[in-house]
């Protein structure tokens, strides 16, 4: 008969105060508790003699806060502060959290609720005997090693924590999930870097906490049959931060105490940007940008996509001479027309271009790989280097960091695999070029890279511009280098579509407050390749497809960036009509409403800055006890005060062109329960916790207003073509819609619009407040 092996004893028996963090012993091992203010704790297990000492590039709060009292019995030890209180059961060493109050707000399991296994890491010996495939794939040709041979590198331990959630808790964040689920509950969530997919370990919750795992490994959240945990891939210990935000906006604010304030983007970013896979030469750039103008549509942006190096040296940072002879001069005319430039730029380059060959004679390359060492602070310098000699002494306005994960496993299949699958090729792709500990930071230290170079060199220039990256992969902190994160490639249908708004509403719960899409999908036909399986072959000519793209474009109109991009078809306003045709008319229209809310969007930039808010955010983070909204996937808060109800669903014609018949012109929305509700369309007002219909003819898209709000909005007949020409409008052209029935007021935020004088407090705040019982309106710079 075979004889259990008992587990080495986890029971505490010993807790000490030291260094002001709170340390528990067991024969297993040791966890730390180290306060970071009254209501966010750093929580660490190892089971090594020591903790370790890795410097991690996300959370930069290294400070201990002192001022918490130990309390211990014969049962438990317990951490006690004003916000967060934590029992540590003695005999099963599982942790219960609550608030100040002594309210729970979650247990970790009753018994073995950590467990670390150690395994071997490994790294390439060299690439002497490297056998490495080449790989053609629509992000450019990508290397896999298909023989080499490993050494040992450290060793490092998979981590998991056991959690027990309240009944009916609901849970979101982890980054953008393309699957089209909000609540995570009942789900299993693969954190890894991918085309369509964003990793960000945090986790909030409608109680008002968050946890932010600090591992820059995969992850995989389950929440199933299997158990309910935190599942790390590579870490020296277990490591994560445990935040009482009070509420879901307290949650946010407390990761970004953290990990850093979110920077503030160019004003310009908050208008309409225009791309396209893609503009050929330096004549179609302007002469598009020089169109929208004629025509009168508003535009702040447009965008070079890949190819604008030459001789097909992919990845090389210098224009072709050819399509761009003088890019100094293509920017002046679009900078004259008030458009900003962004251009598309790689990690990975050519093996015959200059760019790379200077990255391999500094030895500054990933190993076996044509991308550059962004986990190198010499590499990072080098990048930035290439960029500001080829590029940025241009006048290059902003960045389109493309491909930053940098490795996409699952484009090498002719069909999907399952994902989990997918998740373990990742890991068994990137962890031959990069340290097994960080396989999901590279998009991080990329735009590390951008940010701080550019920062540096603007004084070389005399004009200093805010940084903006545009970027696929994001990771923890990368808020404070200046990114939008955008969905990658999609396909075109009207199911793609109503999943990217859960995608995006997940992403914003993550704490990182700029996030976008390729209005309309990126990939509009079918092709023989699983992703790229758009519903529209005939691409605009198809009604079907226009109204999408209509419907998309409205819901774009409140994202915090607004962008359109994609391949198959063209993507300006009038490769979907003419003016006095339905679909250009309800693009047109969707394009003046952002400007006129330009106000509104900008002071809700500003307040993600100084407040540390979210532009948009689930209908959970301000009524996260009404259970109707924990899993609303296709309602959301654009600011605090504005719901915004996009159409999802074909109303005119299918594929094909062909006529709906019989479809009401109407959808479905929940008002949430607590407040009235005025239609931002007919200022009819509602009452909240019931359902109602509302008309949505093509030009519309329902939106509805808290009571009590004021939205400021540029008047009707002073609509701006640009933020720019917006700068130039006085007072007189901005209105302040109040939406009546209480008190109301409204912070409006001014700056320069670009440079940093907003870190040194070069801007303005007004105060517009409402008094309901005088039927006033007063406004006072604060």
């Amino acid at each position: 008969m075979m004889t259990a092996m008992p587990w080495t004893a986890n029971d505490i028996t010993r807790a000490e105060r030291k260094d002001d963090c709170l340390y528990l012993y067991s024969k297993r091992g040791m966890h730390r508790i180290e306060p970071k203010n009254e209501a966010v704790v750093r929580i660490t297990y190892t089971e090594r003699d020591a903790f370790s000492e890795r410097e991690k590039p996300g959370v930069i709060r290294k400070e201990v806060w002192s001022g918490w009292e130990l309390r211990e019995d014969a049962d438990a030890v317990e951490y006690l502060a004003p916000k967060l209180r934590i029992r540590v059961d003695k005999k099963s060493a599982s942790f219960s959290y609550y608030d100040g109050n002594g309210c729970l707000l979650l247990r970790e399991r009753e018994k073995e609720s950590r467990e670390l296994e150690e395994f071997q890491s490994y790294v390439l010996a060299g690439e002497e005997g490297t056998v490495v495939e080449k790989v053609v794939t629509p992000d450019g040709t990508k290397e896999v090693i298909k023989e080499a041979a490993r050494v040992q590198g450290e060793k490092l331990y998979h981590t998991r924590l056991y959690l027990e959630w309240q009944e009916d808790e609901a849970l979101y964040g982890l980054g953008q999930h393309e699957e089209g689920f909000l609540n995570l509950r009942g789900q299993t969530v693969y954190l890894h870097q991918a085309n369509r997919k964003i990793a960000v370990p945090v986790l909030i919750s409608n109680l008002g906490y968050g946890i932010l795992t600090d591992t820059y490994s995969p992850m995989i959240f389950n929440d199933t049959a299997y158990g309910s945990y935190l599942y790390t891939e590579a870490d020296d210990e277990m490591d994560f931060y445990f935040m009482n935000g009070g509420d879901m906006d307290g949650v946010v604010r407390q990761y970004r105490y953290l990990t850093g304030k979110a920077a503030l983007l160019p004003k310009w970013a908050y208008g309409y940007v225009q791309s396209q896979e893609r503009y050929e030469t330096a004549e179609e750039l302007v002469r598009i940008a020089k169109e929208y103008r004629d025509r009168g549509i508003g535009l702040d942006g447009i965008v070079l996509d890949w190819l604008s190096w030459g001789d097909n040296l992919w990845g090389q940072k210098t224009f072709d001479k050819g399509r761009f002879p003088d890019p100094k001069e293509m920017l002046r005319k679009l900078h004259e027309m008030q458009v900003h430039f962004m251009i598309s730029i790689w990690p990975n380059m050519d093996e015959k271009s200059s760019n790379y060959k200077e990255f391999k004679e500094n030895n500054l390359l990933l190993p076996a790989s044509n991308v550059y060492n962004a986990f190198s602070e010499e590499g990072r310098a080098l990048y930035w280097k290439q960029v500001e000699e080829g590029l940025f002494c241009h006048g290059i306005d902003s960045w389109w960091c493309d491909s930053s994960e940098p490795y996409t496993p699952e484009w090498n299949h002719k069909y999907r695999p399952e994902p989990a699958k997918l998740y373990a090729e990742y890991i068994d792709t990137t962890k031959d070029h990069m340290p097994a500990w960080a396989l999901n930071a590279f998009g991080l230290y990329h735009a590390q890279a951008l940010y701080e170079g550019q920062r540096k060199a603007q004084g070389n220039y005399g004009v200093e511009k805010r940084v903006l990256n545009l970027t696929r992969s994001s990771y923890t902190g990368q808020q404070r280098y200046g990114t939008i994160l955008w969905s990658g490639d999609t396909d075109a249908s009207w199911d793609t579509y109503r999943k990217q708004i859960a995608a995006g509403l997940n992403f914003a719960a993550s704490g990182l407050p700029y996030w976008t899409t390729d209005i309309g999908a990126f990939f509009i036909k079918p092709g023989h390749q699983w992703f790229w399986q758009g519903d529209y072959p005939k691409g605009t000519e198809d009604l079907g497809y226009r109204e999408l793209y209509v419907r998309w474009f409205q819901w774009a109109c409140f994202l915090p960036v607004f962008r359109a991009h994609g391949s198959d078809c063209r993507r300006e306003l009038w490769a979907f009509g003419e003016a006095g045709e339905p679909f250009y008319d309800a693009l047109l229209g969707a394009n003046r409403l952002r400007y006129r809310l330009l106000p509104y969007i900008y002071s809700l930039a500003g307040a993600a800055w100084r407040e540390d808010g979210s532009v948009m955010k689930p209908l959970a983070f301000a009524f996260p006890k009404d259970t109707q909204v924990l899993d609303c996937k296709d309602q959301y808060l654009f600011g605090d005060r504005l719901m915004v109800c996009p159409v999802t669903e074909p109303m005119y014609y299918g594929v094909d062109s062909a006529e709906l018949a019989d479809v009401p012109k109407c959808r479905r929305v929940y008002l949430p329960a607590g407040e009235r509700w005025y239609d931002f369309w007919t200022d009819t007002c509602y009452d909240g916790g019931q359902w109602i219909e509302t008309e949505t003819p093509l030009e519309k898209i329902p939106l509805f207003v808290r009571e009590g709000s004021i939205i400021p909005m540029y008047r009707e007949d002073c609509i701006p073509k640009s933020t720019d020409e917006a700068a130039t409008l006085g007072e007189e052209c901005v209105e302040y819609r109040v939406f009546k029935g209480k008190d109301a007021e409204f912070f409006l935020y001014e700056d320069a619009g670009d440079g940093y004088g907003y870190e040194q407090g070069e801007y303005t705040i007004t105060r517009i407040v409402w008094n309901e019982a005088e039927g006033t309106l007063l406004t006072d710079k604060l």
